[in-house]
C-alpha cells in the first residue's frame, strides 16, 4: 500500500527551502505520495504559542542566522541569510500552489522555484510579475493561477489546511506528518527517512493534551 506524507509548509520559510529538495527525494525513494498543505504560518503561531521572528529576543535571532549558515552548508544549497524582501506575506503564492492542486496539477516545481526566488535569488515574491514568471517556468498559466488563488475554493482550502495543521499537532514549518507522527523541521528529515525505511509503527505520547 502506498504511504502518504502530509507536508505542512510556508513559502516564506528558509527551513522549508533548505529541506524541500531532500524531502522530495526521500518521498520519491520510498514511493510515498505527498499531500501538500501550505499554511498561514503566522496564524498557526498565534494559535500554538509561536513567536514571529521580529518579536524574538536578539539572542534567538542571532542564533537563527548562525544555524542557517550551518544548514546551508550541510544541505549544499545557496541561501541569502537576510533577503531584501523578507519577511513578506506569502498568502498569494501559497494559494497559487493550492490552485495548482485544485486543478489537478503537481505543485512541486512551483513550490521549489518560489522558495528559491526568496532565499537564493533574492526576488520579491509578492510581485505578480515574479509569480507569473515562476508559474510559467513550472508549466502553468500564471494569470489563470493568480485569478484562481483569489477564488473561494482556494481560500477555503487554505483555511482548512490551517485547521488541519492545528488538529495534527503542527506548530511550525516545515512539518512532515507520517501516520499521525509529526516530524517538525527540516533537521528531522533524516529521522523521517529512517522511519520510512524501518516501517516502524508511529510514535505516540500517551496522555498528552
Amino acid at each position: 500500500m502506498t504511504r502518504s506524507i502530509t507536508y505542512y509548509f510556508s513559502l516564506h520559510s528558509p527551513w522549508t527551502y533548505l529541506g524541500n529538495a531532500l524531502f522530495h527525494e526521500i518521498a520519491a525513494r520510498h514511493g510515498c505520495e505527498i499531500d501538500y498543505r501550505p499554511v498561514p504560518l503566522r496564524l498557526v503561531f498565534d494559535e500554538t504559542g509561536g513567536v514571529p521572528l521580529p518579536k524574538r529576543h536578539p539572542v534567538r535571532q542571532r542564533y537563527r542566522l548562525m544555524d542557517l549558515q550551518r544548514w546551508r552548508e550541510r544541505r549544499g544549497r545557496k541561501l541569502v541569510l537576510q533577503p531584501k524582501h523578507f519577511p513578506f506575506d506569502p498568502a498569494q503564492a501559497d494559494r497559487m500552489a493550492i490552485a495548482i492542486m485544485l486543478g489537478g496539477g503537481d505543485p512541486s516545481g512551483f513550490i521549489e522555484d518560489v522558495l528559491a526566488g526568496v532565499w537564493a535569488r533574492d526576488d520579491d515574491m509578492t510581485q505578480p510579475e515574479a509569480l507569473l514568471a515562476v508559474a510559467s517556468r513550472a508549466g502553468f498559466d500564471g494569470r489563470a493561477l493568480l485569478e484562481a488563488a483569489e477564488s473561494e475554493p482556494a481560500r477555503q482550502r487554505y483555511e482548512e489546511s490551517r485547521q488541519a495543521a492545528i488538529a495534527a499537532g503542527v506548530f511550525g514549518a516545515p512539518s512532515y506528518v507520517l501516520d499521525g507522527e509529526v516530524f517538525w523541521g527540516q533537521d528531522r528529515l533524516e529521522l523521517l527517512d529512517a522511519a520510512l525505511a524501518s516501517g516502524r509503527a508511529p510514535y505516540r505520547v500517551e496522555g498528552a493534551v
